[in-house]
């Protein structure tokens, strides 16, 4: 299954908050060239333009339909998207700043990227991250159970979501486990952990949500008509662990933030 732009694009503003979080920790105050790696859509990315006004900002993606839903965001020569694969990028010449957006729970041994990413940097650069961290959360636990039932157990064998998997066994490390990696290699780091609330509308907000990134790994192995039944029977079990309110359905989500500056 390729990504979806406009399921992923239903939460923009939800979205949107932890990169904007984590950019506000970059003290990088007059950047030439931007990478975000891992940019989805795009709309983060175009908003870096406005932080840089005198940078150029490249937005890289693996999915097709990603880069051509951010392509209408460009505009050059400041703003570009290009399609590759943030396992094997690598700039022509140095970068100010490297941003990475809830993407690296996608790509296993992702520590092994970030020495070369920090060698990568200019003096007084900087590389911003943040992945998801709900190791033990209901949805987890809602994705994990079903998976492993009778029904679905033979299918979905070796089916995991990153988004909501572990993390001390898991493709998300520890938080401790960024810092002392990137303050090995000489980086001054800043790493913190969040809790978000947010407060989702409509009849199944917490499996749009999750339709987009956790689910998909799932949805991906099954067919069509299996695929449709196991959505069903996760939406009756995510109503139960995130119960309607009349004022919404509130989905608690922790988040990892690293940004690590080397030296000028």
């Amino acid at each position: 299954m390729s990504w979806d732009p406009e399921q992923y694009l239903k939460f923009a503003d939800d979205r949107g908050r932890p990169f904007a979080d984590l950019l506000a920790r970059v003290a990088v105050p007059d950047a030439a060239q931007v990478v975000d790696l891992g940019c989805g859509p795009g709309n983060a990315t175009a908003t870096l333009t406005a932080r840089w006004p005198k940078a150029t900002v490249l937005g890289v993606d693996s999915d097709p339909a990603m880069v051509e839903a951010a392509g209408a965001a460009a505009e050059p020569p400041r703003l570009s998207f290009t399609q590759g694969d943030v396992r094997t990028w690598a700039p022509d010449g140095p970068v100010d700043v490297i941003v990475s957006n809830a993407v690296l729970q996608w790509v296993p041994g992702h520590t092994e990227l970030l020495p070369r990413w920090v060698a990568a940097l200019s003096p007084g650069g900087a590389l911003a991250f943040q992945v998801p961290r709900m190791s033990g959360s209901l949805a987890g636990q809602v994705f994990s159970g079903i998976a492993g039932a009778p029904r679905w157990r033979e299918l979905l064998s070796g089916i995991s979501a990153p988004t909501v998997g572990a993390v001390d066994n898991g493709v998300v490390r520890p938080t401790d486990e960024y810092v002392t990696l990137l303050a090995g290699l000489g980086c001054r780091v800043d790493a913190w952990e969040t809790v978000y609330y947010h407060v989702l509308s409509g009849a199944d907000p917490v499996l749009e949500w999750f339709s987009s990134t956790g689910l998909r790994p799932f949805l991906a192995a099954l067919e069509p008509d299996a695929r449709a039944e196991f959505r069903d029977e996760v939406a009756d079990a995510l109503r139960a662990a995130y119960p309607r309110r009349s004022f919404g359905t509130v989905l608690p989500f922790r988040r990892i933030f690293v940004v690590a500056h080397t030296t000028a």
